[in-house]
């Protein structure tokens, strides 16, 4: 067992729902000591979202669940002195600070970046918001599908006649959490080599817009708008979803090789030679004619013994498959994507979560242990941070944790 990339770094995780909780279990994942601040009593939002209302009830919301494995629960109410005060002794021994309140809460509660570099000069402060912490839209609040219409994501997916059409996941949260995991370990590489806090600004707003490649690259290089496609690439022919005998199937055969062995392994070689599809672009120019003629030589056979034929000669093919197809993909076991935990509260039934997409030194990174019930590490913490247990009894009674 090698080395946790992130081993000995302690992150104070302030964040609720999901942006901010991606991030810090992306932390986790790495061997971050992640301590979730959450509020006495009611804890992340997340913890009463999720499919299973009876979770929710419980505040072990699948949603929850989904992000928080390997964290350990630290109950504070940061609006009471003397919670603010044992969130300052937290900070003093942390190296990361994550939140995604609205710009200006935590300077409100007396927590600002400004205060806590103060007691933590060698703190990376990580603020995750939908707009960032400056610009005239910053006190905007902000959830996945509010980005995902403003990044201009709505217009460019689905097709001509349904669209704006929102992607199926929260893709513009997820991505705002991956983009502030990848900024607060940048942080801790400058700290590093410096001794030198920093303060991270993240907006979910620019982070779907950087996501978004070519699509926004090639109007602001070309002036080109883009339009929704459906499931084609607006890059090459054929290269988007295809009818076959059974089931769906997506050909990317972007290269003129490709597109040739393609035509060969189908029984067309013939549309190689056709003035229509001869050159690439010419492909992209009558491309409903040569998805029709592709579907065609398709038909003789299903999606599955397509994607063996196609992948073993180099064409890039696979099957469009369901959430717990793709999930069940011998491949994803043989990696050590997908880790059972035991419930949190003991309960009779296994919890299944994602890993990190990371492997380092050819091992998964795996989450230390079950997502924490509310508040289950507070006593623990606070006793690392030097409070006596008459101390922590009087946080409790006074309700300032």
């Amino acid at each position: 067992m090698t080395t946790a990339l992130l081993d000995g770094v302690r992150v104070l995780d302030l964040t609720n729902v999901l942006a901010g909780p991606f991030a810090g279990y992306q932390l986790a994942l790495q061997g971050a000591d992640v301590l979730k601040v959450e509020m006495p009593g009611s804890g992340d939002l997340a913890r009463q979202l999720g499919a299973d209302r009876a979770l929710g009830d419980d505040l072990l919301g699948a949603s929850f669940l989904a992000q928080n494995a390997g964290k350990r629960s630290l109950t504070v109410n940061l609006k009471d002195p003397d919670g603010r005060e044992a969130l300052l002794r937290a900070v003093r021994e942390s190296d990361v600070l994550l939140e995604n309140f609205r710009p200006g809460v935590m300077e409100r509660l007396g927590l600002g970046w400004k205060t806590l570099r103060t007691e933590n000069p060698a703190l990376v402060y990580c603020a995750i918001s939908g707009f960032g912490q400056t610009g005239p839209m910053r006190d905007r609040p902000a959830y996945d599908q509010i980005i995902q219409g403003l990044s201009g994501m709505m217009s460019v997916t689905g097709t001509a006649e349904a669209t704006p059409l929102r992607a199926g996941f929260p893709v513009a949260d997820t991505l705002g959490g991956m983009a502030a995991a990848y900024a607060v370990a940048a942080a801790l590489v400058r700290r590093g080599r410096t001794g030198e806090g920093a303060f991270v600004d993240v907006s979910m707003l620019e982070s779907a817009l950087t996501a978004m490649g070519w699509v926004t690259s090639n109007y602001l290089i070309t002036g080109r708008e883009p339009r929704p496609m459906g499931n084609e690439n607006f890059t090459a022919a054929p290269s988007g979803t295809f009818r076959t005998g059974a089931g769906h199937l997506n050909i990317a055969a972007n290269r003129q090789q490709q597109f040739t062995t393609l035509c060969r392994l189908i029984g067309r070689e013939d549309l190689t030679s056709d003035p229509r599809f001869s050159h690439p672009a010419d492909r992209k120019t009558h491309r409903d004619a040569l998805r029709a003629e592709v579907e065609s030589a398709l038909a003789a056979r299903p999606a599955a013994e397509w994607e063996e034929i196609l992948s073993d000669a180099g064409v890039p093919a696979a099957r469009v498959l369901s959430v717990p197809d793709a999930l069940d993909l011998d491949h994803l076991a043989a990696r050590g994507f997908v880790h059972t935990l035991p419930f949190p509260d003991g309960r009779e039934r296994p919890l299944k979560v994602l890993g990190s997409p990371l492997r380092v030194d050819d091992e998964p990174a795996a989450p230390a242990g079950p997502p924490p019930l509310l508040g289950e590490h507070t006593d623990v913490v606070l006793a690392e941070l030097g409070y006596t247990p008459a101390q922590i009894a009087a946080l409790r009674e006074r309700g300032a944790v």
